[in-house]
């Protein structure tokens, strides 16, 4: 099978992947979620006219000039109105939040006026609508606030809430399951006999995935053994998982069984290879409705892999419409060799320079090595076959923390 550009690749990863079914959940939990329709308001906010001041509500007529003498009929305080009329020569007593009774229409500061027991003296002149929130300031009742797709914030809330809405419909998270095949790994802690090493990718792809909003099992590591990778395939689909995520195996060495495992359970195979660097051992596939990416066991490969392809899968899924990972112009920090046929992800440094951001690729590239993706700030993208680069130049570049 021939080797699939990236852009190619990640065509196929989101081809046969839709938003997944829509939820109701309460507002407390919808942080990060994705809305499965538009959203729109079931209240008028403010619901009235209401002050924004503590002061006096009163008509503008009446404080056009200054000092001007009103009779106090009343006091108006959030959540307790004044059901009577401010008339001609009259003000009410208003706290902020109160909605300002019928006839006022401004609110003098209580800063600028001096009472005497049931008058008020207004100091200096006010001008109609002064310190008053009017009605429909913020939304209208039936405003569409929220278009469909949208990715709830912890603001998003805020508004959601004083829109009405207790609970809101969104898109189910996807769920995705992982396992690590190898003889070779051991959990942290344990110290690492002869020809192990510790186990570290998981961790990371399940960050990156809670992240992107998605729910994880983690199904920890399999041995190099068939059968019990056939099974830890099967635990992933009895759990009803979108998103099965495996790291090793995915080569073609003899203990690299993780293909032959997705074949006995029948996956429709999408593609095996992609001309990139790090992750040409990057598996698609499908087994009934639930979507398979078999990434290398490479820790940067593995990482580089789900950054770009399990990350809008995750936004498909999740009803997002964000499915290409942004890129932006930098400035090549340090000079480049011309490349070969396959497109590079170079880890490098970022800062910010003159001319723009200057992305500057740490010297030794290779997959294994995590100290340097860690420190990362960027991926600096070399298409294939592109010439040498002077520092200096122009780069593009995707930012790891967005």
């Amino acid at each position: 099978m021939a080797l699939l550009s990236v852009a190619e690749a990640l065509d196929h990863v989101l081809a046969h992947a839709a938003p997944l079914p829509a939820d109701e959940v309460p507002i407390g939990e919808a942080a990060g979620r994705v809305l499965a329709c538009d959203l729109k308001a079931r209240r008028t906010q403010p619901p009235a006219d209401v002050s924004a001041m503590d002061g006096y509500a009163v008509r503008a007529a009446d404080v056009a000039a200054a000092p001007a003498r009103l009779k106090i009929i009343g006091e108006v305080a959030a959540g307790r109105p004044f059901n009577a009329a401010v008339g001609a020569g009259e003000a009410a007593r208003i706290f902020t939040g109160g909605f300002v009774p019928a006839g006022a229409d401004t609110v003098v500061i209580q800063e600028l006026t001096k009472r005497d027991g049931a008058w008020v003296e207004v100091q200096k002149p006010t001008t109609k609508g002064r310190h008053v929130r009017p009605q429909g300031l913020d939304f209208r009742l039936g405003e569409t606030l929220f278009a469909k797709g949208h990715r709830l914030t912890a603001r998003d809330l805020a508004l959601a809430a004083a829109m009405n809405h207790p609970v809101l419909p969104v898109h189910r998270q996807p769920n995705v399951a992982l396992f690590a095949t190898g003889d070779e790994l051991v959990a942290p802690g344990i110290e690492p006999g002869p020809g192990q090493i510790v186990y570290s990718n998981g961790f990371a792809l399940a960050a990156l995935a809670r992240a992107e909003g998605a729910a994880v099992t983690d199904l920890g590591v399999v041995p190099d053994n068939l059968d019990e990778t056939i099974a830890a395939v099967r635990r992933a689909r009895d759990l009803d998982a979108d998103i099965l995520v495996t790291t090793g195996g995915a080569s073609v060495g003899e203990h690299d069984l993780v293909g032959k495992a997705f074949a006995a359970e029948g996956m429709a195979l999408s593609f095996w290879k992609v001309a990139m660097r790090p992750g040409r051992p990057l598996m698609h596939g499908r087994l009934g409705a639930m979507e398979v990416l078999g990434l290398p066991g490479n820790p940067v490969s593995s990482y580089v892999c789900a950054f770009l392809f399990l990350v809008p899968l995750i936004h498909k899924l999740s009803g997002r419409a964000d499915l290409v990972i942004p890129s932006e112009p930098a400035v090549l920090g340090s000079d480049l060799p011309e490349n070969d046929e396959r497109a590079d992800y170079l880890r490098a440094s970022l800062e910010d320079g003159p001319d723009g951001p200057v992305a500057t690729p740490f010297p030794t590239q290779d997959s294994s090595m995590m100290a340097p993706l860690a420190k990362s700030g960027c991926l600096l993208i070399r298409e294939p076959h592109a010439p040498a680069a002077k520092a200096g130049s122009a780069c593009v570049i995707v930012r790891l923390d967005r």
